[in-house]
């Protein structure tokens, strides 16, 4: 192997786009293993009184080689809904239409999709303390990228979203296959809420992302990658991480809004796999957690002997 395609190989080994050779001899997960972790994660789901939906998936899955618990139930998606419109980013800067060093003015005011009437997002609900700085000034949209992902920042999602357009983020879901999920506006847009004009996901939707990221196939493959590298920088870590073993890597997107909390992620482990946990239904957000970091303990032990 020359100097140059070692380098490549080497990348793509790091990326869990090439798996190491002791992944490869473990091999499929068995049919009766797969039920003994649905058993298990059907138990805890029993025990929370939560509405949750499963989707567990290796990145070179076999045929059949999957976990899908209600997988096609719609739930509010909360942040989740900022991982596709990250993809858009990428897929215009990729098409020449912007780069991810323009600039945008921020500004605090959208319109809301049930009238039109204006809204503000409040600083005091949001993670987002550097979008807000920042109102009136030009911030790139590489940055705002940053932010609305790994912070959770619903300010910079919601420039981001004015600058992309709404249709494109539904025309790029509808290109990666991901029709489970429905983008219609932005975040803390209070009339529409009331109205049931809400951003919905399942869970299958969003495996379908990120499996489309953890094959390099979004976009093409270097924005796959740098993608996967914003979300791994991910700073909301007490869901599917809190479940690994500690300095596993993690490339995730978390969401919450009331009684609600989703985590979806790839995770790094000795076998790349994709997990989804959506749940609803719990008014305790630390009981969701740690109902999403067990969930999250049983993927692991299906590609591990710990």
């Amino acid at each position: 192997m020359g100097v140059i395609a070692r380098r490549e190989f080497l990348r793509l080994a790091a990326a869990g786009v090439i798996l190491p050779a002791a992944a490869r001899r473990q091999g499929r997960v068995g049919a009766a293993r797969l039920q003994d972790a649905i058993s298990r994660i059907t138990a805890l789901v029993a025990a929370s009184g939560a509405e949750v939906a499963v989707v567990w998936r290796p990145l070179d899955a076999a045929a059949g080689e999957e976990i899908r618990i209600a997988s096609g139930l719609r739930f509010h998606a909360a942040s989740t809904m900022k991982l596709p419109v990250m993809i858009e980013l990428f897929q215009q800067a990729h098409d020449g239409k912007l780069t991810l060093d323009d600039t945008v003015i921020v500004t605090n005011q959208f319109k809301s999709l049930a009238d039109g009437s204006p809204y503000t997002l409040s600083a005091d609900e949001d993670s987002d303390g550097e979008t807000y700085r920042a109102i009136g000034k030009p911030l790139a949209l590489r940055s705002l990228c940053e932010t609305m992902i790994a912070a959770s920042g619903n300010l910079a999602a919601n420039v981001l979203i004015e600058r992309l357009g709404v249709a494109n983020i539904k025309r790029t879901l509808a290109s990666l296959d991901a029709s489970g999920m429905e983008v219609l506006r932005g975040v803390e847009d209070q009339k529409a809420f009331d109205r049931g004009m809400n951003n919905t996901t399942d869970a299958a939707a969003l495996a379908t992302l990120l499996t489309s990221l953890g094959r390099r196939r979004a976009v093409s493959p270097a924005a796959s990658d740098e993608m996967l590298a914003i979300l791994k920088r991910q700073q909301h870590n007490d869901e599917i991480p809190a479940g690994l073993p500690p300095g596993t890597i993690v490339a995730h997107k978390t969401g919450w809004i009331t009684r609600i909390l989703h985590d979806a992620a790839i995770v790094y482990g000795p076998r790349p796999y994709v997990l989804v946990v959506l749940t609803r239904g719990l008014d305790d957000r630390a009981a969701a957690s740690r109902l999403i970091a067990d969930i999250s303990r049983v993927s692991w032990q299906l590609t591990t002997d710990r």
